[in-house]
């Protein structure tokens, strides 16, 4: 499984450009890379933030969330309430993309389909604007959201700043994602030394480049994807199994006995002089063990307003009987989560705090 990280104030292309230094060995240059388009309800975002540390991938992905605010009239026109849904952007290997939707499309039913990403007209005069040229992605949805032709950005989808969340890999799962790519003849995928083991004889040639270009080759990339990768993961974690090596016996040094010369006295040939106690001059030393004294503790932070806020709402919605599940759709919940997300208060971790109780 990978491991997700949230890395605030930045942006896909940021990330991407310092990958390598980043990640090193587990970020494959030479990978074939897509963007795809996530629309799922809004409730359920924070499933999606979390979804990498579910599902096994060979390269790190990069996701971030985008929020309709003066574009969202463009959805409206097309009969999409962008109030409904959280529209997430997902940059990943291409070979990773059937294990990262796979559970969407065979358990819940998702559609897919294509989405063109266009900038937002000129006439909306928007301060933050910059031209980019339309791109057709693929999109995953929801199947109880309707259709989207359009979807309006004032900025290239990598350029969207934010908070990105990335689920880097194991490092036994990057190997088989090149082996995966090599299969279906998507991307260069050159193995790497720190990576796997394998002596240079054995190591497969990888076929010449193949991007794909269109959504055609995508859908067929999508169906060759089979239960193929998880054998191929029980197989290398059996070839990578460690080895005991018996290390050299430690051969222990001889000590010598050097007699000191004559005329010398030793440590222990010193007398020891008493100490007289009880003088004038001098006080009795006690010697028994002075007591530490204990650390204070820390107060405890403050609660802000809007987290006693938060706490009253939820509290109180559990108290009347209200579904953990039924609180996000309470009239509430939206303003309260955006006044905390501008104030830089997480809410999650305490509305899971709160259900539990």
């Amino acid at each position: 499984m990978g491991i997700t990280a949230m890395i605030p104030d930045m942006t896909i292309g940021q990330l991407a450009n310092e990958a390598e230094s980043r990640w090193g060995e587990i970020w494959d240059e030479d990978a074939a890379r897509m963007l795809v388009l996530v629309i799922c309800p809004r409730k359920e975002r924070k499933l999606l933030e979390l979804h990498g540390d579910m599902v096994e991938h060979g390269q790190p992905v990069i996701t971030i969330f985008h929020r309709p605010r003066q574009e969202a009239a463009l959805l409206e026109q097309q009969g999409f309430n962008p109030r409904d849904a959280s529209f997430q952007f997902v940059q990943l290997a291409t070979p990773d993309l059937g294990p990262w939707m796979q559970h969407f499309i065979s358990t819940e039913k998702w559609i897919r389909n294509s989405v063109e990403i266009t900038s937002v007209p000129f006439t909306m005069d928007l301060p933050s604007q910059r031209p980019f040229e339309t791109e057709r992605v693929l999109c995953f949805r929801h199947p109880s959201l309707p259709a989207l032709e359009r979807y309006y950005l004032p900025f290239p989808p990598t350029s969207i700043p934010g908070k990105c969340f990335v689920s880097l890999p194991r490092r036994q799962a990057a190997e088989l994602a090149r082996q995966q790519a090599e299969i279906l003849g998507v991307g260069r995928l050159e193995k790497k030394a720190k990576i796997t083991e394998l002596k240079p004889s054995e190591m497969p040639v990888a076929p010449t480049p193949a991007v794909a270009e269109s959504t055609e080759k995508m859908d067929d990339m999508m169906n060759d994807f089979s239960a193929n990768m998880l054998d191929g993961m029980t197989t290398e974690a059996q070839i990578n199994v460690p080895r005991q090596v018996a290390l050299p016996p430690v051969e222990e040094p001889e000590l010598m006995f050097v007699p000191l010369p004559a005329g010398e006295k030793t440590l222990d040939s010193e007398p020891v002089q008493p100490i007289a106690s009880g003088t004038e001059d001098e006080a009795p030393v006690d010697s028994g063990n002075v007591p530490i004294p204990e650390p204070e503790p820390e107060p405890e932070p403050e609660m802000s307003d809007i987290e006693r806020e938060f706490r009253e709402v939820v509290t109180g919605l559990l108290a009347a009987g209200v579904e953990p599940n039924d609180v996000m759709d309470d009239p509430r919940w939206e303003d309260l989560t955006e006044r905390a997300a501008a104030e830089g208060f997480e809410t999650w971790p305490v509305f899971l705090q709160l259900a539990a109780m």
